[in-house]
């Protein structure tokens, strides 16, 4: 298997005050922004990115958002140059540009040159964002689909045809021939992370293109697995392991009691706070908007469907039994380095994917934790994973 670290650049410090009620206003004014603690958080991170491929990681994997301490990465395109020139051979998975916000023909060059910076280390995911960043780019939420597609198509356009023109609702171009050129050919991987909208699923079977799932419900995984490999097939692809990835959460130490003794602050500050900060909005909310169909998760079954829409209402109450439960239905690889493997192989295995994304600094670690944590899984559980290969993706059909 392939293994990627998720960072997700979170400011180096806590907002205490803001624990207790779990809610950070919004906008959080820039005099909370200590330019220095920030300066700091980027240093510190291309520090434990260098580490991490010398402890011989296939990647990392970077994202976009926006006016918030829960993650600094404006830019993903602009931090995967800068790390590039900081590493021989660590991929960077881009999860990644938020297509309908900006104008996608800069995308197209900015993901070109930092491919040949990197000599060939991007792989190209492309999302739509939270709603705070739709109120921060003062985008239609309701436009959100058509401008995804329309920029995708713009960027493949751009990367693959050496002079083209375009006249789409949004965007309009006449005869571009961007420079450079992506060093991968015809263009970088691309890679799309599904949070269980069926447009999204269907658009990339028609393309080909790989997807990222998180490890939620099973019932909803698999209903999601089982979609995209019928839109595949529809169009004369076939799934495999290599098309998919796992997105999960670990946390490695001597046992399952000190794991959570030593991250559970970190991770409830995330949970509880962090990652809600500013993209409150209920379900239904987003539903009006137009950001999602009231049939997007339709072919999932009745049974899963309750599952398969995330809540952040709820997940904001999570507390310390509910983590410890997750840690002990294994829904959490939490624990020693064995346990974690083993958790983390049975997961990718059971959705059929040969690439696993890992995320274990929610909460925004301190430099020396993270740094013993990307140790402690690059020395004991990395090369457990990397000798294992998912050869096999089960599908609702191969079920029956």
């Amino acid at each position: 298997m392939k293994v990627y670290l998720m960072d997700l650049l979170p400011y180096a410090g806590h907002f205490d005050q803001f624990k207790a009620d779990r809610f950070i206003p919004y906008p959080l004014s820039g005099e909370h922004c200590d330019p220095k603690v920030a300066a700091r958080t980027y240093a510190e991170h291309f520090a434990l990115w260098q580490e991490m491929e010398e402890l011989g990681y296939d990647g990392l994997g970077l994202n976009e958002h926006h006016t918030t301490p829960h993650g600094l990465m404006v830019s993903p395109n602009m931090i995967a140059a800068a790390a590039a020139a900081r590493t021989k051979k660590l991929k960077f998975l881009l999860l990644g540009n938020l297509l309908p916000l900006h104008n996608p023909l800069r995308i197209a060059e900015e993901l070109a040159m930092a491919d040949c910076i990197s000599e060939g280390r991007i792989m190209s995911g492309f999302a739509r964002g939270v709603p705070r960043e739709y109120r921060v780019y003062d985008v239609p939420m309701g436009e959100s689909r058509a401008r995804f597609d329309e920029a995708l198509e713009i960027i493949l356009k751009a990367w693959t045809e050496d002079t083209f023109s375009y006249e789409g609702k949004f965007w309009k171009y006449k005869d571009i021939s961007i420079w450079p050129r992506p060093y991968q050919q015809p263009h970088p991987p691309v890679w799309i992370p599904f949070t269980g909208s069926k447009e999204t699923i269907e658009l990339a079977g028609r393309n080909n293109f790989n997807a990222v799932l998180s490890a939620g419900h099973a019932g909803v995984t698999a209903d999601i697995v089982n979609h995209f490999a019928g839109q595949l097939a529809a169009h004369g692809h076939q799934i495999t392991p290599d098309k998919l990835c796992l997105y999960t959460d670990a946390y490695v130490a001597s046992d399952r009691q000190a794991a959570l003794d030593e991250y559970l602050p970190y991770y409830l500050y995330f949970v509880q706070t962090l990652w809600h900060h500013g993209s409150d909005q209920p379900n239904a909310a987003l539903g009006k908007a137009g950001y999602v169909a009231s049939s997007s998760f339709d072919y999932i079954r009745a049974e899963n469907r309750p599952f398969a829409e995330l809540d952040r209402s709820k997940i904001r109450l999570t507390n310390k039994e509910d983590v410890e439960k997750r840690v002990d239905a294994g829904a959490l690889a939490f624990g020693s380095p064995k346990e974690v493997a083993e958790r983390l192989i049975g997961k990718a295995e059971q959705m059929g994917a040969n690439q696993v994304l890992i995320n274990m600094n929610l909460g925004a670690l301190p430099f020396e934790l993270f740094q013993e944590q990307i140790r402690r899984f690059g020395r004991e559980v990395l090369p457990l994973l990397q000798a294992h290969e998912v050869r096999h993706v089960p599908t609702l059909a191969q079920a029956a």
